[in-house]
């Protein structure tokens, strides 16, 4: 059970592509002002596995940001983190650890690191993003990126950012991901605002559905289903995919230094 790439998903993480063609997308090129989150915030989750309606904890994850410096530039370096439980450990360890480095300004990445272990299966690699030049360099070569370019980590925080007044339920709106050395035309589909009951409280919640590549775990399509707070932070609060065997729900259970009071929140349990 790939704990952090279930969790990751929601930031938009493993969407399919919409073609093998880059996209754009005004809300994703255009200058965005960070009005969601700040140096200091921390977010916990976790990630329970369910089949034949019994749901258990199977892992948590946690992401970090903080204000540092990259080759002299003022960074967010994000953080994100998963693990599985230690009954989980026993079936498929899972030690996964993402970062970006992202310019303070326009929220483009200039690095990303994943450093993964799932299983047997062991993973390290860098990718240096060069904005100007729409290059990507990793391990694997140098390639070429569309403008606005987002990378895993960063395409979450840059997301948090989007104007979801801005759209109506069914409206998409598309963004580029590079990953495993290709660029991914991507999309949110926007569904509308509604409540919504978590194990952590009940809240007031913006609703939409990325479209996901279909592989090992996750069923091709618009599957899962994606709640954000409807208040300034645009903190993930609820997620909820089929899987090959089951299905996975994934809770907001802790948050510190957020930049706003979390109004979204109606209610704790």
């Amino acid at each position: 059970m790939k704990i952090t790439a279930i969790l990751f998903s929601v930031v938009l993480l493993s969407f399919a592509p919409v073609s093998t063609q880059p996209e754009t997308s005004d809300e994703f090129c255009a200058s965005v002002r960070n009005f969601a989150w700040q140096n200091g915030e921390t977010i916990n989750y976790q990630v329970y596995y369910t089949l034949a309606g019994v749901y258990v904890a199977g892992g948590n994850a946690d992401f970090h940001i903080n204000l540092e410096r990259y080759n002299g530039k003022p960074v967010y370096h994000l953080i994100g983190e998963g693990k599985t439980t230690s009954f989980f450990d026993g079936f498929f360890k899972v030690r996964d650890k993402y970062e970006s480095f992202i310019d303070t300004s326009t929220l483009q990445p200039y690095k990303f690191v994943r450093n993964i272990l799932e299983g047997d299966f062991k993973k390290f690699e860098t990718v240096t993003f060069n904005q100007q030049g729409n290059t990507a360099t990793s391990q694997g070569g140098t390639f070429k990126t569309p403008d606005c370019v987002q990378d895993v980590l960063s395409a979450i925080y840059y997301s948090r950012n989007i104007d979801f007044n801005k759209y109506k339920p069914g409206d998409r709106i598309p963004f580029n991901m590079f990953i495993d050395d290709k660029t991914y035309g991507l999309y949110i589909r926007y569904l509308g605002k509604e409540k919504v009951k978590t194990k952590y409280g009940k809240f007031n919640a913006i609703k939409f559905k990325p479209l996901l590549i279909e592989g090992t775990i996750f069923k091709g399509g618009e599957k899962m289903t994606v709640w954000v707070s409807d208040d300034a932070n645009r903190i993930p609060v609820r997620i909820e995919s089929p899987i090959s065997v089951g299905s996975i729900k994934v809770d907001m259970m802790g948050y510190k230094n957020t930049r706003h009071k979390l109004t979204g929140l109606i209610s704790t349990r």
